[in-house]
């Protein structure tokens, strides 16, 4: 399902109605629960066809958010799917990112809004000279609540990229699929950011909800939503890291494809191999960007010096955002450890308190680690290098501070707003 490659792209803001409303401001925090079902969900081979039997299937309602969408394969699927649940009469409400979506054509995204999707564009913006130009504080997110029964989030975009068919550039990713009393807190905090109120349910999603939750009881699975925005929760995602980072008393892996943290989380990641955890990181040595792989070098002599193994996943892009900590804690989403994510973006994470599921997540990354990456020795790092971190210093609290200052300009005020393509 191809359009046109020169039919204008749909994310223009003409025809728009007034913003919905600011997204990402949410002053609510979000705690431990228990009782639920998790399963770690690896590349687009594994989460797709989970994720579109899910919302095949669907009863009420689908929520989705994602930074992009590409019209190949997977966006194609997604559109049918989507289309075909709305016509049905489930609630469908899809939130794309203006930036990560900018090539959608109008064509796609008035099918899926003739058919009834409640479809919302985050900061639209036109191209100038060619070039788009809501670079910072993109909807970073990707989440998929469907029923307000099952909820899927991690590190995957709706694109053929995350298929192994792709070549080798398809993109290593984690996602995970969450049942049990956690989903309501994902579908609040869905219901919130699309403008909805966030515990409107009618009698019988409340009952299904129930039986969910008492069909989980037997799995310890504890689990927490966790996300940042630009106001209440700017640094949520970074202080987690911080605390189990602390905390660690026997490893840390963390698989992170964009790796270039401030100071403070750099030293937590130091000192805890310092003082004994054995921690690995797991970078991109086949970036899709590199930029990426010169930012995470910039950090290698200060953490390799203090013990902590580096490895660079050669085979295909890392694309991932997951992270382990002893036999019991684990995280996956869609938050880098960048300036863009730590400071800009808006991203939401899980944290996972579950042995059998950190004990699977290790085994994967231990297998990447071992067998498609490039371990990094010590004795070549080059030293010496003061000035890049003071340049990642300056450019990191630079960074952290850009959204107060982008939004002094009026020409960049992101809003959620309705798509409203030409109509017949």
């Amino acid at each position: 399902m191809s359009s046109a490659p020169m039919e204008k792209s749909a994310v223009e803001p003409i025809s728009i109605n007034p913003p919905v409303r600011q997204p990402g401001q949410v002053d609510v925090e979000y705690h431990w629960q228990g009782g639920n079902r998790v399963e770690l969900l690896e590349n687009g081979e594994e989460y797709f066809p989970r994720v579109f039997a899910a919302m095949r299937a669907a009863k009420s309602e689908i929520l989705l958010e994602t930074f992009i969408v590409f019209e190949d394969k997977v966006g194609a699927e997604l559109q049918e799917i989507l289309i075909d649940a709305a016509k049905r009469g489930v609630r469908t409400t899809v939130s794309l990112d203006g930036f990560g979506c900018g090539e959608l054509t109008t064509g796609y995204l008035s099918a899926l809004s003739d058919a009834g999707v409640h479809l919302q564009i985050f900061d639209p913006a036109p191209k100038h000279l060619g070039v788009r130009t809501n670079w910072f504080r993109r909807l970073h997110r990707k989440i998929v609540v469907v029923d307000g029964l099952v909820a899927f989030i991690g590190g995957i975009n709706f694109s053929g990229d995350h298929l192994a068919d792709f070549g080798p550039e398809a993109k290593q990713d984690y996602s995970v699929q969450v049942q049990g009393p956690a989903v309501a807190d994902i579908h609040h905090f869905a219901l919130l950011q699309s403008g909805r109120p966030g515990r409107a349910r009618f009698w019988w999603q409340r009952r299904r909800q129930r039986r969910a939750e008492m069909a989980f009881t037997d799995h310890d699975g504890q689990v927490r939503l966790v996300f940042r925005d630009n106001d209440q929760h700017s640094t949520d995602i970074e202080d987690v890291y911080m605390q189990v980072l602390r905390r660690a008393k026997h490893r840390v892996v963390i698989a992170n494809a964009y790796f270039f943290p401030g100071y403070r989380l750099l030293r937590e990641i130091r000192n805890a191999a310092r003082r004994g955890v054995d921690v690995r990181l797991i970078l991109q040595g086949q970036p899709d960007m590199l930029v990426a792989k010169l930012a995470a070098r910039m950090t290698y002599d200060y953490l390799l010096r203090a013990g902590v193994q580096i490895h660079e996943y050669c085979q295909r892009p890392l694309h991932g955002k997951v992270a382990l900590v002893d036999e019991e804690w684990s995280t996956v989403g869609s938050s880098n450890l960048d300036p863009l994510s730590l400071s800009l973006n808006l991203e939401a994470n899980v944290l996972i308190r579950d042995r059998a599921f950190n004990q699977m997540l290790f085994e994967r990354l231990e297998d990447l680690s071992q067998n498609h990456c490039k371990a990094m020795d010590a004795a070549k790092s080059p030293r010496g290098r003061i000035w890049h971190m003071t340049v990642g210093f300056l450019v990191f609290h630079f960074l952290r501070h850009f959204p107060a200052m982008a939004g002094w300009l009026p020409a960049h005020k992101p809003r959620l707003k309705p798509f409203r393509g030409d109509r017949s």
